[in-house]
């Protein structure tokens, strides 16, 4: 196959984004399994999930950069690359801490998130490109919503290994498909690395920048939170399998899913910036609306996930405008923005994440889950209002 020299399908972004998306979360039923094959906490497991938004978080702080100096397509391929080999060691490792080291180099997987952002607004306006991210977002929404529970059911039947397999299959394919594809979209790459944090001034003392990054970081957030803690207070405090788990951890999916949708329909009539805000008011009610029901004593694993699906829905709604938003402060650093933001929310996952897990394995984990939601949503609606002030006093929108 010849190489690809014009801007990638939508397709092909849906499916990079898609298996980013994957690699987080769809061996999460199988943790306690994992933990108990490897003879080992459950704490230190989990690291496999808060680990790997560490080191991505890392990562995607030179992924953006490098890819506005030397362009998008060969940082794409090289990570999809290091994610095929790692995704194997994974399945073979037999040591805890030999799948740890693996799992980390899966993060190669990330660029796929942060690039194809990147991509999209490479090749559309502000307006255009939070539409676009929002058709991607409904589809590769798909993914998430199904992993869970192809997960689990892929544990019961062929053991968590099996996951793993998928994994580096998937990367294996997705690396041919990039390649015949993903054409060059930085048609303007800085002239030196030199240069290119010279400019970095106008992006990181931008208070609008870093509202939008709050913004995201709460949104993403609260995702992480529920991925962090649902497992295992799905497994000790109702009792449910890993099949049962990847079903009721597919609510955030499906709410982002219908998130997305309501945001494709609705948003030339509402706007990007009241979609942002409503958008977390949803992501708030539905929290505080399952905390009530079990403070009344009508909680069971039903009224967990539903407010969960509530968070789903308000980050639909949220994080189109928010993504293709934080690119817009300095378009010729789109790239190092997406990164940046990126970097941010996975470093503020993977805290929330471990710290969360650690906290709810006493009997009041259903609260503690869901206050910890409440509370991600409740910053992340101030994150709004402020974006839209900043937003009309510069005159964008």
């Amino acid at each position: 196959m010849a190489p690809a020299r014009t801007p990638p399908h939508i397709t092909t972004l849906i499916l990079l984004t898609a298996v980013s998306v994957l690699t987080l979360n769809m061996f999460l039923p199988s943790m306690e399994r994992m933990a108990r094959d490897f003879e080992v906490d459950y704490a230190l497991i989990s690291v496999a999930l808060g680990g790997f938004l560490a080191v991505s978080a890392v990562l995607q702080l030179f992924l953006g950069p490098i890819s506005d100096r030397i362009g998008r397509r060969p940082v794409m391929l090289g990570g999809l690359m290091v994610y095929t080999l790692a995704s194997v060691g994974c399945a073979l490792s037999t040591d805890i801490y030999v799948f740890l080291a693996f799992r980390m180099l899966q993060c190669g997987v990330s660029a796929g998130m942060v690039l194809s952002r990147a991509i999209v607004r490479d090749t559309s306006p502000p307006e255009e490109a939070a539409r676009r991210l929002a058709v991607m977002g409904t589809a590769f929404a798909l993914a998430p919503l199904l992993a869970p529970v192809v997960g689990g059911l892929l544990d019961e039947a062929l053991g968590w290994r099996s996951i793993f397999w998928v994994f580096a299959a998937l990367g294996l394919g997705l690396t041919i498909v990039t390649w015949a594809d993903l054409g060059e979209t930085n048609l303007t790459p800085s002239t030196s690395y030199l240069a290119q944090f010279r400019a970095y001034p106008d992006l990181v003392k931008s208070g609008l920048f870093w509202a939008y990054c709050v913004l995201l970081v709460c949104s993403i957030g609260g995702f992480y939170v529920f991925l962090g803690g649902a497992p295992q207070v799905g497994a000790t405090m109702f009792g449910l399998t890993p099949g049962w788990l990847g079903v009721g951890m597919g609510s955030t999916s499906g709410g982002f899913l219908l998130g997305n949708v309501f945001n494709r329909v609705m948003s030339k009539r509402l706007g990007m910036m009241r979609m942002m805000v409503y958008g977390r008011v949803v992501a708030l009610v539905g929290p505080l609306l399952a905390m009530a029901v079990f403070a009344f004593g009508g909680g069971n694993a039903v009224v967990l996930f539903g407010g969960a699906l509530f968070i789903g829905f308000g980050n639909g709604m949220t994080l189109p405008g928010a993504n293709a938003g934080v690119m817009s402060v300095a378009p010729r650093l789109a790239g190092s923005a997406s990164g940046l933001a990126g970097a941010l929310t996975l470093a503020g996952g993977a805290a929330s994440s471990t710290l969360i897990g650690a906290l709810v394995s006493g009997p009041y984990g259903s609260y503690i889950l869901l206050g910890a939601l409440a509370m991600m949503s409740g910053i992340g609606l101030c994150a709004a209002i402020v974006v839209g002030r900043l937003e009309a006093a510069r005159g964008a929108l």
